[in-house]
């Protein structure tokens, strides 16, 4: 029926032929069906999302050694393999003294070099990282699905989640849909953290800070950020290094301020209105900083007061979107901090 044609897929993996084999049959016995498995069950466990099944398809008009994968169906990342080699980069981010073809690692665009499976042991002993056709493709869709994780996250999936909690928890539920918050409502909400990356595994929480957002307000901007606020404890573990230290860069009281002036409206109506030259100071300012950071080795968070972080965050978006932006209110107070820098 022509329905069946209308049905648009959330996630589909096109593969060239020449990488059909890695499908049942991958380098090792992994196989790449096996992957893409473990892939869901680790993004629900990090996330609280569950991603959609991933159809696997073959398409002749690829070259052979090509992958699309495609996020309702739009081109959302390929890349070109080599189904009997692996792939290796170092870390150190130097040149690759071993002998293969040189190519581009496709998810971050890293430099990268093809080689025989039989120079795996020297890639190893010179401290490369080493990976097979299969794990390129199930870490360039890992990153696929978290940039799109807020378009991907269905009303049917928030739904779903919604009815898999327990009884005490549908009292709550009962309690704000439909009279304070709509279903749409709170898949928003949802989305606006996935969006930013952060997990929705703890619905109950965030339930509860929505719940309490409600009394106050119908936006649901301002109820993310109430929610945020309730998540400051997850928000600031994500966000600490190694050594549980979360690394942040601040804002000067002057841009603090020059943002501040720049919102206008009310409520649902409130907006950023800045003078295109301001705002094009500012991205330089935090591209400089973040690159100067990222060059030292490290990855800090942009701190700013509570009520103009949405605004710093969408103009971040648009040049700089892996960079976190929190509030003073998300920094939970046992939080060990340290500042790196001033903007």
């Amino acid at each position: 029926p022509i329905s069946q044609v209308l049905k648009i897929d959330f996630l589909r993996l096109e593969l060239g032929y020449g990488l059909l084999s890695l499908i049942n049959d991958g380098p090792d016995g992994r196989r790449l069906t096996d992957q893409i498995k473990a892939l869901r069950r680790q993004m629900a466990l990090e996330m609280g999302f569950v991603m959609p099944a991933v159809r696997i398809q073959d398409n002749m008009q690829l070259p052979a050694n090509n992958y699309v994968v495609r996020a309702k169906e739009i081109d959302a990342g390929n890349g070109d393999l080599r189904p009997n080699m692996l792939l290796v980069m170092d870390p150190r981010g130097e040149e690759i003294t071993i002998s293969g073809e040189t190519t581009n690692e496709p998810t971050f665009g890293l430099p990268a070099m093809w080689i025989d499976s039989q120079s795996r042991e020297e890639a190893m002993f010179r401290g490369y990282t080493v990976v097979d056709a299969p794990t390129v493709i199930t870490t360039h869709l890992t990153e696929i699905v978290k940039d799109n994780m807020a378009e991907l996250f269905s009303f049917a999936e928030t739904q779903k989640l919604l009815d898999g909690l327990d009884k005490d928890h549908q009292k709550l539920i009962a309690d704000i849909v439909p009279t304070q918050i709509t279903i749409g409502g709170i898949q928003r909400t949802l989305q606006n953290l996935l969006q930013e990356r952060i997990s929705i595994r703890d619905l109950p929480t965030i339930l509860e800070g929505i719940s309490e957002a409600c009394t106050q307000t119908r936006n649901i901007n301002q109820i993310t950020e109430h929610v945020r606020m309730r998540l400051a404890r997850q928000i600031s573990d994500t966000n600490s290094d190694g050594e549980g230290v979360i690394q942040l860069v601040t804002l000067s009281p002057e841009w603090e301020q020059e943002f501040a002036e720049s919102v206008v409206g009310t409520g649902d109506e409130q907006q950023l209105s800045m003078a295109p030259s301001k705002l094009q100071e500012f991205i330089t300012a935090v591209r400089q900083v973040f690159e100067r950071q990222a060059l030292a080795g490290e990855t800090p968070v942009l701190l700013t007061s509570p009520n103009i972080r949405p605004f710093v965050r969408s103009i971040i978006d648009r040049f700089r979107p892996s960079t976190v932006v929190m509030s003073q209110n998300e920094v939970h107070p046992r939080a060990k901090i340290k500042t790196v820098e001033q903007i």
